[in-house]
């Protein structure tokens, strides 16, 4: 079952996709954006972008730095206006470019990169704050417990860790029960330890609650272990739309195979259902677009086996000279120099050098070992881009 918005890849054949009658319904799209577009002055943010937001689900739309993340996360919220294009929320247009709706009318919690909370209030106060008399204890109540803050209530929010005061920041957007919560890189001023655990906590807090959500992010870590969908944007448009592992498996080109995890991108030479780089022949996955025969070849570090090398390796086995290791404790990524030869004659060219990530075998600098990829690759186009 795919949703509205996520990139499918469908195998090449000649006719169209059957569809599987056991699928049940998607389900409709809280958020619509069609060619929405954004300049401030003569510098243009958005332009022509395009994306379907699940309901029910936490999207994260992740680009770099500068890209137009908070202007897309503004816009939606209603703090800025489309110069083009329409927004809608929940099946109504809530900006055409002409008549756009008031923020405070749109039903839409927003949780800050700061927390932004009051600080002369309680906890309680601040989540409460703006919520009918009558039914903002019981409210406050059941928000303290979604959050993990139960009895937290009367402290001030100097009091509390930066990732609780996130935690009451976000009980306070979902407090009037919003239709659509905007999170604007609300875990980027926390270690590393804490923005971990803190995401977790979220993303759980949010799926417990119903609430959609759209966090905008550069951290491709929080993109792909807390959303359903995940959106990359590029040069003011979503270059593409997915699940996490098809973002990370199948992306549509090098630069989004480059931004969504480390990766090795090898100059190539596709023939049918096989495909030949520095690190031997690979069989290509089978769900995704066949493409010319010149091409990149991606391998994930995690494909590469690592052994030591002999005297016993045939005479086509891959050798590679350990370079560098970086210890990580739950792994080691190893930089390996391994010799490059003509896709398309084997006649060897330059040293090139690929990373692989190994929970096993840690060889230590200078030494030799045998490659092996595991798994099938993905080809991706070549234009203009160096192996």
């Amino acid at each position: 079952m795919t949703h509205p918005g996520i990139t499918r890849f469908i195998p090449h054949s000649d006719g169209p996709p059957a569809s599987d009658p056991s699928d049940p319904p998607a389900p409709p799209a809280a958020v619509q954006l069609r060619g929405v577009s954004k300049a401030y002055g003569a510098h243009p943010v958005l332009g022509g972008l395009d994306l379907d937001v699940p309901a029910g689900t936490i999207t994260a739309v992740l680009g770099a730095s500068g890209c137009g993340k908070t202007t897309l996360l503004r816009l939606l919220a209603g703090f800025e206006h489309t110069d083009a294009g329409t927004i809608a929320l929940h099946g109504r247009t809530v900006d055409d470019g002409h008549r756009p709706l008031a923020p405070e009318h749109r039903r839409i919690g927003y949780v800050p990169q700061e927390g932004g909370l009051f600080p002369h209030l309680s906890v309680a106060a601040n989540i409460g704050f703006g919520l009918p008399r009558a039914a903002r204890r019981r409210r406050v109540a059941e928000l303290l417990e979604l959050v993990g803050l139960p009895g937290l209530g009367d402290r001030p929010p100097h009091k509390l860790s930066g990732g609780q005061q996130q935690r009451v920041a976000l009980a306070r957007a979902l407090a009037p029960a919003p239709q659509l919560v905007l999170l604007d890189e609300p875990f980027s001023a926390l270690d590393a330890g804490l923005r971990a655990q803190l995401r977790t906590d979220v993303a759980t807090a949010l799926r417990r609650s119903g609430t959609t959500a759209v966090l905008v992010t550069h951290d491709q870590d929080e993109a792909l272990s807390m959303a359903e969908l995940v959106a990359v944007l590029r040069d003011g448009r979503i270059v593409q739309a997915a699940d996490p592992a098809t973002l990370y498996q199948q992306p549509v080109d090098a630069e989004v195979a480059r931004f969504v995890g480390e990766t090795n991108l090898l100059a190539g030479h596709v023939l049918g259902c096989t495909a030949r780089s520095p690190l031997g022949e690979h069989p290509l996955r089978p769900d995704v677009p066949r493409l010319p025969a010149a091409a990149l070849i991606m391998v994930r570090p995690e494909q590469l086996q690592l052994r030591p090398a002999t005297s016993r390796d045939p005479a086509d086995a891959v050798t590679g000279r350990v370079l560098h290791r970086d210890y990580h404790g739950h792994d080691t990524t190893i930089t390996l120099a391994v010799l490059a030869s003509a896709p398309t004659t084997g006649t060897p060219t330059a040293e090139l050098q690929v990373l692989a990530r190994t929970t096993t075998t840690n060889p230590p600098p200078g030494s030799l070992v045998t490659i092996t990829v595991t798994g099938p690759v993905v080809a991706l186009p070549a234009e203009g881009l160096v192996g």
